[in-house]
Order: C-alpha cells, then structure tokens, then sequence
C-alpha cells in the first residue's frame, strides 16, 4: 500500500497510508466526533476548505450509496481516518469508501493516530494542515502551508452555491397536503444540505433555491412566503454580498415593505447576525459532529444535535431586540436567536441532521408557524 503523510501548520507530524486519490491537498484540519455518517459528512457544502478528521477509529464498514447524499459533490479538502474497514457490510452499499474518494479525486490518509490528532487540535485550536503522498520533506511540505491562505475572511460560499435558480422536487408527503396549505419558500444557497431541502418539501413547501449572489429585490420580485438562509462554508465575514442582502430584506420588513419571514441555519445563523449589526467570532477548534447538547432557554427542552461550525455569533453585540434563544450545554456559546417583532429567528446547529440525531425536526414546524401567522 501506498504511504502518504500529514503535516499540521505548527509542525505535528504523522505518516500512514493513503486513502482515496493519489496527490497532495491542503485545508483546514477539523474533527469530527460522529460515530457514523461519514457520507453526509463528505457530501455536506459546509466542510469546503477543510480536512476531516473522523474519531471514531474505523470508517467505512458500510460504504457508500447514491440514497445518503447531501450534496452533487464531495466537497472536504481531505480526510483522515484511524483505520478503513476492510470489508463492506451494507444491503444498500454502492461502491468502498476508498473508491468514492477516489472517484472525487480526495486525498485522504489512514493508518494515523486520530485520537492524538484530535488531542492536538483540542488543546493547540484548529490550524492548517497538508496530506501528501507524493512529499515526504517537512520542509517543505511546511513551505506549502505557509502560502496556503487562511480560512478567515475568505468566500467559500462562491465555490458550492447553486449558478441558477432551481424548484426542489417535491416529496410524496407533500404532495398529499391540501394546495390551500401549501406556501412557497425560497432558500438562499451558501451550500445547503439536501436534507434542508428534504424537510421543508415535507411540511408542504414549494422549494425554490437561489444562488447565494442574489439580491434582496430578485427574492422579493419572486413572491415568496418565507425564506431560509442557508448553511455554508467558512467564514461569514468572507460573504458581505449575503449579509448586504439579508440586511436590505431585514430593512424593508422593519419599515412594513415586505412580509417575509425568515430562518437561518448554521452560517445562515451566522450571516443573520451579521446583517442585524452584530459581530462574529472564530472558535478555538470549532463544532463538528453529532452529539451536541443543545438548551432552549425558553422552554427549557435539551435536544442533541448535529453541528458543523468554526464560528460563533457575539450576542453581546447585537441590538436589545435579539434575543438568544438557545444556548450549547458543552461551551455555552450561544446556539439560536429570535428578533423581539421582526419574523426572522436562526439556528446555529443542523436541525435537519444527516446524519443525524433528529431531535431538532421541530424547528421546521416552528418556521411554518411563523409563515402561517404572518400571511
């Protein structure tokens, strides 16, 4: 088998075994501590830019369908894996692990220690890193990071936003609503999920997805009953064309021009803080996996959920009317937030899932409540 190494900015090293495409690729290294769902993570838009690093030691043991994707593309820099199953144990399973890396000419690594990587990065923060099966020099493997630039300020959003507008399918569920029960939603792409898409076909919605460059105006000229922001790569800072645009629609519902409420998730989350005058912070080694205790600090309900964040909002900095709705019981960085009478509240976790856990569906039925009350 082929080797391949893995060299962090501050000169961490490591060699094992290739996994996937042969080649050399950089990013941001991150870890990720779900114990499955390695293909939604792969196919998830919000980890461009960044090199996975699974915990759990062993990935691949039930390969991979066409069924469990988030995404057209496979979209981490690279990925790093403790060991890859030797063998492929699934009814529904297409193709290997090691295939579909291949396939999407992803360079990978296995073979290395995953846990004291994780270790590292927990205690040093997320940093960049490069995987490489063609250099083995440190030097200059090292050379190459320091030319590769950093994720902060940088617009990722442009490389996995939808080039046109597009009506989602809808669902079998939601083609059994009434039609007077139906609304019409428009999602702000900045490399939305599938199963965001899923969900609100599933609750009645006729979906439209939008480019994440589209203007204030062109959503309003499309007539729409609400409108999601979406999740997304990277840092909300590096987007101000989508936070320009989300503040032009906040302007207009605060002066009574428009009715259209809105939800934001993830980096949607993100952007809606920007755009309402807040400010935005990177987190030490950031959120990314599927066991996230979440509080509502309304009702005082828990729900664990799937997160995939290297930023955070800064509460402090938001005008009186936001409120923080939800609060993470791992860090206590805050996790959600609502307008005091504007129809907009966000989300910072995935309440969509895939992978899972699901215990943060209601929020969708949440955002239809608000869409009923403000037709």
């Amino acid at each position: 088998m082929k080797k391949a190494c893995i060299l962090l900015e501050d000169g961490f090293y490591q060699q094992g075994l290739l996994l996937g495409a042969e080649g050399e690729t950089r990013g941001e290294v991150v870890f990720n501590t779900s114990m499955s769902g390695y293909q939604e993570i792969l196919t998830d838009p919000s980890y461009k830019g960044q090199i996975v690093c699974m915990t759990y030691p062993l990935i691949g043991n039930y390969g991979v369908n066409t069924d469990d994707i988030e995404s057209a593309g496979v979209h981490p820099e690279g990925f790093i894996v403790r060991e890859k199953s030797r063998i492929v144990s699934n009814w529904r399973a297409g193709k290997r692990l090691e295939d579909y890396l291949k396939e999407n000419s992803v360079t990978g690594i296995e073979g290395v220690d995953t846990r004291a990587i994780t270790r590292h990065l927990r205690v040093t923060g997320s940093m960049k890193g490069i995987i490489s099966s063609l250099d083995f020099d440190e030097e200059s493997l090292s050379a190459k990071l320091k030319s590769f630039p950093s994720i902060v300020g940088r617009d990722l959003v442009k490389d996995v936003s939808c080039s046109q507008v597009y009506t989602w399918p809808q669902s079998p569920v939601a083609s059994h609503r009434p039609p007077e029960k139906q609304f019409k939603v428009v999602v702000l792409d900045c490399g939305v999920k599938y199963n965001i898409l899923r969900e609100l076909t599933n609750l009645g919605y006729e979906v439209s997805v939008v480019p994440a460059k589209t203007t204030a105006e062109e959503i309003l000229e499309m007539k729409q009953d609400g409108l999601v922001l979406s999740n997304g790569p990277g840092d909300p800072a590096g987007v101000p064309y989508v936070v320009e645009t989300v503040r032009k629609l906040i302007c207009y519902l605060s002066t009574g021009n428009c009715q259209l409420p809105i939800m934001g998730i993830c980096l949607g989350h993100q952007i809606l803080g920007l755009a309402l005058g807040g400010k935005t912070y990177k987190l030490k080694f950031g959120h990314h996996g599927g066991n996230h205790p979440v509080k509502d600090l309304r009702t005082g309900r828990i729900d664990i959920t799937a997160q995939n964040h290297n930023f955070c909002v800064d509460m402090e900095s938001l005008p009186k009317t936001v409120e923080q709705t939800y609060i993470n019981l791992y860090d206590n960085t805050p996790e959600g937030m609502s307008h005091n009478s504007l129809p907009l509240f966000s989300v910072q976790f995935h309440p969509e899932a895939g992978p899972g856990p699901f215990d943060a569906g209601h929020i969708f039925g949440e955002f239809r409540k608000m869409v009923e009350k403000n037709l």
